[in-house]
């Protein structure tokens, strides 16, 4: 089994054999205190959101007792993401898919270290939300210099890019209308999971299909272009009637 398999397997296995531990208390849990009101349905589900935010409670918790800043977690994400461009950019797919997805940990942290240290405010959610731009601008990138040698594919990941950012853009525009739109099915937590574990998994990917690698990556690349692009129509149209 490849490397990169291999550790998935332990980290989905572990991931399952959690959950079963989390339905069973979750029937005695209040609802989430930490839980942002204006975050935007997940498509996995709530119930996967929340035994996210179950299993890195103790990373929450040491977090809050060392007295880390929101801030701290935003240019973690950043770092992680900026890590993540770098090893697509030399090649190191699985490797870059996992820093991507440790970035969107470090995202999902730092709102609620804020919320529980009673330091959320108008600051720090321009912060969060620009810098997890920078992140993911910075993927991007190095995306675009792994697959430089095809026209083609500089174009879908142009698209992603464009479409991710629009996402952002949409909703951002249209609550300085006093309109709040949150649908849609390419979030960035959603964005993040799609992209991370599509390069995880993109060495085996693309030998299954017979494929050179880069392959299955770039299937998911389009996908992702697809989602968001899709998703920034449907919120400006969406949005756009509410302002009539």
């Amino acid at each position: 089994m490849r490397p990169e398999l291999l550790v998935l397997a332990v980290v989905v296995g572990g991931a399952l054999a959690t959950m079963p531990i989390f339905a069973i208390g979750a029937a005695q849990r209040r609802d989430d205190p930490l839980e942002s009101p204006a975050r935007g349905k997940f498509v996995l589900g709530s119930f996967a959101r929340s035994w996210f935010y179950w299993l890195v409670r103790p990373l929450e918790r040491a977090s809050l007792a060392l007295g880390l800043s929101p801030l701290a977690y935003n240019l973690l994400g950043f770092v992680f993401g900026a890590v993540s461009g770098s090893l697509f950019a030399l090649g190191y797919f699985a490797s870059a898919g996992w820093a991507l997805l440790l970035s969107g940990v470090a995202d999902a942290l730092d709102g609620r270290i804020a919320r529980a240290r009673g330091l959320a405010s108008p600051r720090g959610a321009f912060l969060d939300s620009t810098i997890d731009r920078f992140a993911e601008v910075a993927a991007f990138v190095g995306l675009a210099v792994a697959f430089r040698a095809s026209g083609f594919a500089l174009a879908t990941i142009t698209a992603a890019l464009g479409g991710s950012l629009l996402v952002s853009y949409t909703r951002a525009r249209g609550e300085s209308q006093g309109v709040l739109c949150t649908l849609g099915i390419m979030q960035r937590a959603e964005r993040l999971l799609l992209i991370g574990f599509g390069a995880i998994l993109d060495g085996g990917g693309s030998a299954l299909l017979g494929r050179p690698p880069g392959a299955f990556l770039l299937g998911i690349l389009i996908l992702t272009a697809v989602g968001t692009v899709g998703t920034a129509v449907f919120r400006t149209v969406w949005i756009a009637r509410r302002l009539e």
